[in-house]
């Protein structure tokens, strides 16, 4: 036994080769008077190259201030611990975490059992894990720049407000997400304005492609004149046949308004009912003769359509559900009737106005944001 080491540590070395852990045990100074067979592979150092060796040795000289600040730290505190390295004989560092206990010998010597434990592979999973959450960050930050063109691109596809013939529109699109499944079209025409809005089951990206999908084929329908009945019926067939495959669903609500502004034309499927507002009377529901779209290759009947007469002064609202199927913070929900009262008391103010009003009485009913894409034409004949 090396004269550096005490004659307790024959009783306990035996124990100490059996640990998985590297140990050294240095006295005051601090000098290495033993030291295991893991510390000795994890160093890469025999027991004869250690054993009377000083701590700070070990290390490059830029590295012992701070080695020996805790262990003086440790000698104040009793004990420490902490993560640091073993320089290897290769070269390399081993990163490891350091515990340190101070103890006094019968004959008042004082040692230092420190264990080191090998942390390399929990050191490469956290820079693998950092590797792949900056990876993951540059992809969502790409995602969420691919995302706001889409939604810009979306709000531009949106309906504006107009004047056409005899009607007046104003019109208003929010997504609930930064791209949603509504979308509503205002299309003039050489004899009738078309109006229409769409909600897609779900929401987010899904939702947007389908309902871009749809709009794409809608616009095509409406250029090429087709009939309000025949469009709702293409557009379900169109939806089954090419995107079936996606388990979404659409409601529709439809309608094309004579240039004199005293004819409608309407048609809708599974949407909430539209409504008509003229003064001094309660809210007239269109309600929809067709079901939801794309699940079934009935869902539209030849008789869907309905023509209503309008007069000067009358109000047309489409709108999506994200308008009425809103709740409270009692968890109420505002409901079909609960927007038409809404509807009729700003019915008298200017168009703009009452757009403003109904989503400042909605958001005011609300609980917290949106949580479904919200869509609204209002329409003013005169």
């Amino acid at each position: 036994m090396s004269e550096l080491q005490p004659e307790w540590l024959v009783q306990v070395r035996d124990v100490l080769e059996t640990l998985n852990q590297g140990v050294i045990i240095t006295d005051e100074c601090p000098r290495i008077v033993y030291a295991n067979g893991v510390f000795q592979e994890m160093i890469g150092r025999s027991a004869d190259e250690l054993v009377g060796q000083y701590v700070k040795d070990l290390f490059p000289p830029e590295d012992v201030p701070w080695l020996l600040s805790r262990i003086g730290l440790g000698r104040i505190q009793g004990q420490d611990r902490f993560e640091f390295y073993l320089p290897q004989a290769a070269g390399d560092r081993l990163p490891v975490v350091v515990a340190a206990r101070q103890l006094e010998d019968p004959d008042g010597r004082v040692f230092a059992i420190v264990t080191v434990t090998d942390i390399a592979e929990q050191k490469n999973a956290e820079m693998n894990l950092r590797r792949a959450n900056l990876l993951l960050e540059a992809r969502e930050r790409a995602l969420e720049e691919d995302l706001l063109l889409a939604a810009r691109v979306q709000q531009s596809l949106a309906p504006k407000s107009l004047a056409w013939g005899a009607a007046s529109v104003e019109t208003y699109y929010q997504a609930a997400r930064t791209i949603g499944g509504d979308y509503g079209l205002v299309t003039p025409g050489d004899d009738y304005l078309t109006l229409l809005v769409c909600d897609v089951s779900g929401h987010g990206i899904g939702s947007a492609l389908v309902a871009n999908r749809i709009y794409t084929e809608t616009v095509s329908l409406i250029e090429g004149g087709a009939a309000l009945t025949p469009m709702l019926q293409h557009l379900n067939r169109f939806v089954i046949q090419n995107l079936g495959s996606f388990v979404m669903y659409f409601t529709l609500a439809a309608a094309r308004l004579s240039r004199d502004g005293r004819s409608l034309e309407f048609s809708s499927a599974g949407h909430p009912p539209a409504m008509i507002l003229r003064p001094g009377q309660a809210p007239r529901f269109l309600e929809s003769a067709s079901t939801i779209l794309g699940c079934f290759d009935d869902a539209v009947g030849q008789d869907s359509a309905v023509n209503i007469a309008l007069e000067a002064g009358d109000r047309v609202m489409l709108y999506t559900d994200g308008f009425s199927e809103t709740f409270d913070s009692r968890d109420e929900m505002l409901g079909v009737e609960g927007l038409a009262e809404i509807a009729r008391e700003t019915s008298s103010l200017p168009l703009p106005m009452m757009k403003q009003r109904i989503l400042d009485r909605v958001t005011a009913w609300r609980k917290g944001p949106a949580a479904d894409d919200m869509s609204l034409i209002l329409v003013e004949v005169s």
